[in-house]
């Protein structure tokens, strides 16, 4: 089991960060016009911030303010909201010390930009926790490309089909797929019963089902 590595998504698997995102897109998007709502900021999760940005404004393209622009505004009130209202997902904070109390590599392959990384790691206290931490700002395609889990893998220094990826969005579960690593799907409860999360190896309904037995069972399976 030494040579297994455990990569960890961000929103919405560690911190409950979606209904933030939604709520921020909600409102700068109606302030450009645009009639955005719960149901169409669904669409885009998992997508990274400037690539949703570039995905409404084909459909409802808007006047004044630059895309560029549009997401600073909207990375600056998700950090504000994180950072004084984000809360741990149920068992985020175990799961990550559990993996640390097995001795596994650890490293963080998510969507957001740096910037809300730190704010998370800071307001979760786990910014000493992973080994690699990798942003898909950095790459050329954001998820559900495998770029930043790619690079994830490369940088702990083991082979992409020794990783486990945890996941909570379909397009974080095709981006862990694609890059040939195992995924444990932990979906919203509205997403359950979405049948694209079949392709992940296992689907929980929380991290508080992952216990060290459980994990250490998965974890020599998938070796």
């Amino acid at each position: 089991m030494q040579d297994v590595a455990v990569i960890f998504d961000m929103d919405g698997l560690l911190i409950d960060s979606e209904p933030f995102w939604s709520k921020v897109e909600i409102e700068v998007f109606n302030d450009l016009g645009i009639p955005m709502n719960e149901e169409m900021s669904s669409q885009t999760m998992g997508l990274r911030n400037d690539e949703v940005v570039k995905y409404w404004y084909a459909r409802f393209p808007w006047t004044g303010m630059s895309q560029a622009e549009v997401c600073r505004t909207m990375i600056a009130r998700m950090s504000d909201l994180l950072m004084t209202m984000g809360q741990p997902m149920p068992g985020a904070i175990e799961t990550v010390n559990l993996c640390r109390e097995l001795n596994l590599p650890l490293a963080l392959a998510t969507s957001s930009p740096i910037g809300l990384i730190d704010t998370v790691l800071k307001r979760l206290d786990l910014k000493d926790a992973f080994d690699v931490i990798t942003s898909a700002e950095a790459e050329e395609f954001g998820k559900p490309h495998p770029a930043v889990y790619l690079t994830a893998s490369r940088r702990l220094g083991i082979e992409p089909t020794k990783c486990v990826a945890l996941e909570d969005s379909v397009r974080g579960v095709i981006s862990a797929k694609a890059a040939s690593m195992a995924c444990i799907a932990v979906p919203a409860p509205e997403n359950l019963e979405d049948e694209r999360f079949a392709i992940a190896d296992v689907t929980l309904e929380s991290l508080e089902q992952i216990t060290e037995p459980w994990l250490k069972k998965f974890l020599a399976h998938d070796s």
